[in-house]
């Protein structure tokens, strides 16, 4: 899932292990989101954009993908 946080996080001056501080988690843990190799709980998610005084769908850009979703896996879905 693509998303702005580098650049939100930037924007405010905090380095990737400020930002996990706030949130809880790990500063690894805020690199492999923003580099796309990890993707957040809704929670998460939730926390990081309150950071930003932003929805979630701001920080966190949800596009259609080929690749099938968990739900469409369990029913068997095409």
């Amino acid at each position: 899932m693509k998303n702005r946080l580098k650049e939100l996080r930037e924007s405010l001056g905090l380095t990737q292990e400020q930002l996990g501080e706030l949130v809880g988690v790990s500063r690894q843990a805020i690199n492999a989101i923003e580099t796309e190799k990890f993707e957040p709980s809704i929670w998460l998610a939730y926390d990081i954009g309150k950071i930003f005084h932003s929805p979630i769908e701001d920080v966190f850009l949800f596009e259609e993908s080929e690749r099938k979703s968990r739900a469409q896996q369990s029913r068997g879905v095409i």
